[in-house]
């Protein structure tokens, strides 16, 4: 990811590109288009009928609950570098401030590099966005709609905005100083909505009847759909994190493609070994462990190494969607663990290896060790930030307005007790 807008040193004047800006809006839409309507037809075809529309409409108001966030203060808090020096250590270089709240000096001629900083702001957006939606398919089929707009404005003030700040905003950020390479959501989405899906379905439990009562998906065309314009949409995610239409946006898009197509073949390849069948919700579930795995990557990997990188997390995102949640239990419903997190865990550690030009990356890596080790910190810094803060809001929302709908409605479903709607009227 490009350092923000608000330089610090002197640099020559930002000129407009129309062929960078074209293709920033261009990206934005398409990783918009990664949520509604991506994941939202992902998620919704894994849940039970009764349970559609409410996915849908969970990821529906995210989107327009994080985009009024993202106005009133979002934006401005991720990546305002107020206050902010390189190598200094205080709170700004874990939260911006407030000098951008409500887009405060936004104009049309404000430049973020060669691209107005209008584009900037809504392509940061869809980032902010597709977070907190990702987490609600751990939790799927049993929490309440109100809980889940307390839950994700909450998530994304104190948990998501700092986490973008430390990596993305440039010198004098916490993770970014470190070192830590992620060009475009490894640590920041993927780690981060990973963990908070799991801490999310340990507590509030699992759907009743889980595991003995079979709860197969009930449109896996849906999820096909879903999953496919994801893989699209990713382009633009990848892809536009090089905020220009250069060469690195190119290659980010050449690897996530592979990265994504060996993924899928991982997966299909070992559950074919183990099950003695391929599966259309494996291949696509690998085929997201792909996308997952190259996106911190995205902008350092070579085709050889993205190559290597898909086939490891879809192999292994196998194991851990299945394996791994049945012998520990949890019902980590629409498995956010065990593809977002784990596949993003991959991708950000192999991310500083694959980097260096030893194994065909394009990194400024001097040593693949230390690299290595610095992946380590920013990953193991993740994963106890979403831990502990998402524990801390999910606890203060069942202590005050409670997480989870009763027995009977969820029995009856989310669609009809929350919304009064039903997904299919057949008769």
């Amino acid at each position: 990811m490009a350092p923000t807008v608000f330089a610090q040193t002197a640099a020559p004047p930002a000129v407009l590109n129309s062929g960078d800006t074209a293709w920033m809006l261009t990206a934005t839409m398409l990783v918009l288009m990664m949520t509604i309507p991506g994941a939202a037809l992902f998620y919704g075809g894994m849940v039970r009928a009764k349970n559609l529309l409410s996915v849908l409409m969970q990821c529906f108001a995210i989107t327009a609950l994080v985009t009024v966030l993202w106005v009133f203060y979002g934006y401005s808090l991720a990546f305002s570098t107020a206050g902010m020096k390189a190598g200094a250590l205080n709170l700004h270089a874990i939260i911006g401030g407030l000098d951008r709240a409500f887009l405060i000096g936004l104009k049309p001629d404000s430049l973020y590099n060669t691209v107005p900083e209008s584009v900037f702001v809504m392509f940061q957006l869809t980032f902010a966005i597709i977070t907190p939606a990702l987490i609600i398919g751990a939790f799927a089929e049993r929490m309440k709609f109100s809980a889940l707009l307390w839950f994700s404005g909450l998530w994304l003030t104190i948990v998501y905005l700092p986490m973008a700040h430390m990596v993305w905003s440039g010198p004098g950020s916490l993770l970014g100083d470190l070192g830590v390479l992620d060009f475009a959501g490894g640590t920041v989405v993927h780690i981060n909505a990973g963990i908070a899906g799991l801490v999310a379905c340990l507590v509030i439990g699992k759907r009743r009847g889980y595991p003995t009562t079979p709860m197969p998906p009930h449109n896996l065309g849906y999820t096909v759909i879903g999953a496919s314009l994801l893989w699209l949409g990713w382009f633009g995610f990848n892809a536009g994190s090089a905020a220009a239409a250069n060469g690195s946006a190119g290659m980010a898009m050449l690897v996530t493609q592979i990265a994504t197509a060996a993924a899928a073949i991982g997966w299909l390849g070992v559950e074919w070994i183990m099950h003695g069948r391929p599966s259309v919700l494996g291949i696509v579930s690998g085929a997201v462990a792909g996308l997952v795995a190259v996106t911190p990557a995205a902008g350092t990997a070579g085709p050889g190494g993205s190559l290597v990188l898909g086939l490891i997390a879809g192999i292994v995102c196998f194991f851990t969607a299945t394996k791994l949640k049945h012998r520990f239990g949890y019902d980590d419903s629409l498995d956010v663990f065990g593809v977002h997190a784990v596949a993003g865990i991959v991708g950000g550690l192999l991310t500083g290896p694959l980097a260096s030009v030893k194994l065909g990356g394009f990194g400024n890596v001097a040593s693949l060790g230390a690299q290595l080790w610095i992946q380590t910190k920013g990953v193991a810094f993740t994963i106890v930030w979403s831990a502990v803060l998402s524990l801390v809001i999910l606890k203060l929302l069942d202590w005050t307005i409670g997480l989870r709908v009763d027995e009977e409605q969820e029995q009856i479903g989310l669609d009809l007790a929350l919304h009064e709607e039903k997904a299919y009227n057949l008769s």
